[in-house]
């Protein structure tokens, strides 16, 4: 399955944990893995709290004071620090699923991540069935 995403700003966290969860309850998989990865090299996945808008702020506002825009890059692009930031936050997350439903903690959340937008982005989602040791 693949989810599109539009982001509305240069870097933004967009929860996308209630597609997934969708996606999830719509297979026929009680056991097994999600597996959810953007195939773009200047966005990323990640799981965090999504109970308060303000731990994406806040995540966002450290990652671009820790990669600002501007410096001495040699991409001639001119999105180097995107391409950072996504190496470090990751293009991957593998979720457990229970019972039909994704294994997150009470606060948690997927998000994507867009470190290069606006942009229409792919997110894809596979799903795995079977129970794990």
């Amino acid at each position: 399955m693949t989810l599109t995403v539009k982001s509305k700003s240069r870097t933004q966290l967009i929860d996308i944990t209630s597609d997934i969860r969708k996606a999830v309850r719509s297979s026929d998989i009680l056991e097994g893995l999600c597996m959810v990865y953007v195939p773009h090299t200047t966005a990323a996945i990640t799981i965090n709290e999504s109970a308060d808008p303000s731990v994406a702020i806040d995540i966002m506002m450290v990652l671009n004071e820790v990669i600002p825009w501007k410096a001495d890059y040699r991409h001639l692009e001119g999105n180097s620090p995107a391409h950072i930031k996504s190496t470090l936050v990751g293009a991957s997350e593998v979720i457990a699923i229970e019972n039909g439903s994704l294994v997150l903690g009470t606060w948690q959340g997927i998000f994507f991540c867009e470190f290069d937008g606006p942009r229409t982005r792919s997110v894809h989602m596979r799903l795995l069935k079977g129970e794990f040791v």
